[in-house]
C-alpha cells in the first residue's frame, strides 16, 4: 500500500523554501557589502601609501644617494599595512612585484592578491561574518524544507525537477559552508549564494510540482544511489564554475595591472591569484568527476534493471555522457597537454553549462525515458 501523501508537510516545505530564499537574499547582500566595503578600505590604504611614498621622494632626492629604483619604490611600512589588511580573510598577501611599481602602477601594489593557501588570519571582516552567519541560518531553514518535503511524500526528496533543484541548492550551500571550515572561500559567497537563489527561484517559478508519489520507473533504491551522487557532483561543479569565472576576471585584472593599467577591480585583491583559483578548481573538479563517473555507471546499472539494457542512447543518457567527456577532457588536457590558464577555465565553464543544459533543457523539452521533471 503506497504511503499516504501529507499535503500539510508539503505546504510547510514550501514555506521553509520561501524563508530560506529570503535569508539567502540578505546573505547575498551582506557578501556583496563585504566586497564593496573591503574594496573601499583597500583604496583608502592605497591612498595613504601613495602619500607616504610621495613624501619620501623629496627627502631621498635631497640626500643624493638614493638609487632610481629606491625613489619609485613603495614605502615598506605602507606596504606592510596593506599586507596586514589583506591578510585578514585569506592568509598572507603577496607583495606587489617591483615591475608593477616601476611601470607606474598604484603605489601600494594594486596587483596584490590573496595567498594560495586561503587560510584564515587574525583580522575579522564583520560583513563577511554576518553573511556567513545568515548563510548558516538559511541552510538550516532550507534543510527543514527538504526534510518536510521528504516526510510529506514518504520518500527521498529528489523525484522531479522541483525537488532536484531545491535539494541540489541545499547541498551546494552545505558543501560551501563545510569547505569554509578549512579554507576561507568567503570571496565566493556572492557567487555561490547568488546561484543558490537562482536555483530556488527557478524551482518555485518554472518547475514547481506538488508533493506526490514517484512514477513507477523511479520507485527503486537506485534512485537514492544514482541521484544522490549526481546531486553531490553537480554541487561541486557549481563551486568550480564560480571559481573558474573568478579566475577569468582575476586573469584579466592581473594582466591589466602588469601592463601598468589602473586597477578598477580593487575588491579582487580579496580573491586569490588566478593560478591559485585554477589549482583549487582543478582538485575539486577531479573529485566531482569521480562522482560523475559513478553517476554514469550506476545509471547504466539502473537502466538495465528497469529497461533490460545498460545503454539505449536516450537523450538524458547521451548528455550525461557528454558531461563526462567534457570534464574528462578538461582533466586530461590540463594534466598532460598543458591546458592551463583561461583555456582550462573556459573548459570548466563549458562543462558546467552542459550540466545546466542536461538538468533543464533536456528534462523539459526532450522526450525520452528520463522525462520525469514533473511538468
Amino acid at each position: 500500500m503506497p504511503f499516504a501523501i501529507n499535503e500539510a508537510m508539503g505546504q510547510y516545505s514550501e514555506l521553509f523554501m520561501l524563508l530560506a530564499a529570503g535569508t539567502y537574499t540578505v546573505a547575498f547582500i551582506a557578501f556583496a557589502w563585504d566586497l564593496a566595503k573591503s574594496s573601499k578600505a583597500l583604496r583608502a590604504i592605497d591612498l595613504k601609501a601613495a602619500e607616504a611614498a610621495a613624501a619620501r621622494v623629496p627627502a631621498m632626492a635631497g640626500a643624493g644617494s638614493a638609487a632610481p629604483a629606491d625613489i619609485v619604490a613603495v614605502d615598506s611600512a605602507a606596504v606592510d599595512r596593506v599586507d596586514s589588511h589583506l591578510a585578514g580573510p585569506v592568509g598572507r598577501a603577496e607583495r606587489p612585484s617591483s615591475s608593477v611599481a616601476k611601470q607606474g602602477g598604484p603605489a601600494s601594489g594594486a596587483g596584490q592578491t590573496a595567498d594560495a593557501d586561503m587560510r584564515y588570519a587574525a583580522e575579522r571582516r564583520v560583513p563577511a561574518r554576518v553573511a556567513v552567519a545568515l548563510t548558516v541560518l538559511g541552510v538550516l531553514i532550507h534543510g527543514a524544507g527538504v526534510i518536510t518535503r521528504a516526510i510529506g511524500s514518504g520518500r527521498v526528496p529528489w523525484g522531479n525537477m522541483y525537488e532536484f533543484l531545491t535539494t541540489g541548492a541545499f547541498v551546494v550551500t552545505a558543501v560551501f559552508l563545510l569547505v569554509l571550515i578549512r579554507r576561507d572561500l568567503r570571496f565566493l559567497g556572492t557567487f555561490v549564494v547568488g546561484l543558490v537563489i537562482i536555483m530556488l527561484v527557478a524551482a518555485s517559478v518554472a518547475f514547481w510540482t506538488p508533493v506526490g508519489h514517484l512514477v513507477p520507473a523511479l520507485q527503486s533504491y537506485w534512485l537514492v544511489i544514482h541521484v544522490s551522487i549526481a546531486v553531490m557532483s553537480s554541487s561541486l561543479f557549481t563551486l568550480t564554475f564560480a571559481m573558474s569565472a573568478l579566475q577569468l576576471v582575476q586573469t584579466h585584472r592581473q594582466k591589466t595591472v602588469a601592463a601598468g593599467g589602473a586597477d578598477k577591480l580593487g575588491f579582487m585583491r580579496l580573491v586569490p591569484s588566478a593560478l591559485s583559483l585554477e589549482n583549487l578548481s582543478y582538485r575539486i573538479n577531479a573529485i566531482a568527476f569521480i562522482g560523475w563517473t559513478f553517476t554514469l555507471m550506476f545509471g547504466a546499472i539502473w537502466a538495465e534493471k528497469a529497461w533490460g539494457r545498460f545503454w539505449g542512447w536516450d537523450t538524458k543518457e547521451v548528455w550525461t555522457f557528454v558531461i563526462w567527456v567534457v570534464y574528462a577532457g578538461y582533466l586530461h588536457a590540463r594534466a598532460t597537454r598543458g591546458w592551463t590558464g583561461t583555456r582550462a577555465a573556459w573548459l570548466s565553464i563549458v562543462g558546467y553549462l552542459c550540466v545546466v543544459f542536461n538538468f533543464t533543457i533536456v528534462n523539459q523539452f526532450f522526450n525520452g525515458l528520463h522525462s520525469y521533471s514533473g511538468l
